[in-house]
């Protein structure tokens, strides 16, 4: 059964909302009758320091803002600014997290701290959200088109964030939409490391990306989907979200 977390959304700085996540603890990954070998066997995951996640990913428009430019594909109509941002690689995102966090001064609702990118642990745990199926509503691929936007409903383009429901935590595109990066590099096979929080080997040169993208069919987004991609990569199915962590931890 999921854990009501509160759904509160705390204003960040451009627009960005975010909702805080308690520490706790789940089953990471999946069985292999469900998903590819670099996504399981499910290990148990500890999430020992609470942080805080963007409600959705991060827009063209919340780019633009710290950036100056707007590097995605799917950059046309006068909704374009409430689409996720695309065609960004870990490079692009490591420098946006560096002026970001100098603009802001790293705050979140008046508390010091800095802006990242989620661990993959922090991710899944946070796409979950208390659950325990394919996707956080079941199992069933059928019920995905109220949740995401995927290969069969998305029709060739990216969508405006928040448009599908959100998961008991309150995150939205999570599945679907772009795929996100995370912080981690990427390591085929699970080992105690990502039994933990924390990103595992984040200077390798192949990076992760989680929940799918609009071109993608349903098994790819599910919750404990893994993509791999070297760091330098940006690609039209490819954003982010952001995480926040309070600066005492």
């Amino acid at each position: 059964m999921a854990q009501s977390r509160g759904m509160v959304e705390v204003a960040g700085p451009n627009g960005l909302y975010f909702i805080h996540v308690h520490s706790g603890e789940y089953q990471r990954g999946c069985l292999p009758s469900q998903g590819r070998r670099d996504e399981g066997p499910p290990i148990p995951c500890h999430i020992g320091v609470p942080f805080a996640l963007s409600a959705r990913p991060v827009t063209q428009q919340q780019w633009e803002m710290v950036m100056g430019a707007n590097p995605s594909k799917f950059n046309e109509g006068w909704t374009a600014g409430l689409r996720p941002v695309d065609t960004v690689s870990r490079d692009d995102i490591d420098l946006f997290l560096t002026l970001l966090n100098a603009e802001s001064g790293g705050e979140l609702g008046g508390v010091p701290g800095v802006y990242r990118l989620p661990s993959e642990a922090e991710w899944e745990y946070a796409a979950r959200a208390g659950t325990h199926g394919r996707w956080w509503f079941g199992d069933a691929d059928t019920d995905l088109d109220g949740f995401a936007w995927h290969a069969g409903n998305a029709g060739g383009v990216t969508r405006e964030v928040g448009q599908k429901n959100a998961n008991p935590w309150g995150f939205q595109d999570m599945a679907g939409n772009v795929a996100e990066w995370c912080a981690d590099g990427y390591v085929a096979s699970f080992d105690d490391r990502h039994a933990g929080q924390s990103p595992v080997d984040p200077n390798l040169e192949d990076g992760v990306l989680r929940g799918g993208a609009w071109y993608m069919e349903s098994d790819s987004t599910r919750c404990a989907s893994r993509h791999r991609a070297h760091r330098s990569a940006a690609k039209d199915g490819f954003g982010f979200r952001l995480a926040w962590q309070a600066q005492d931890h």
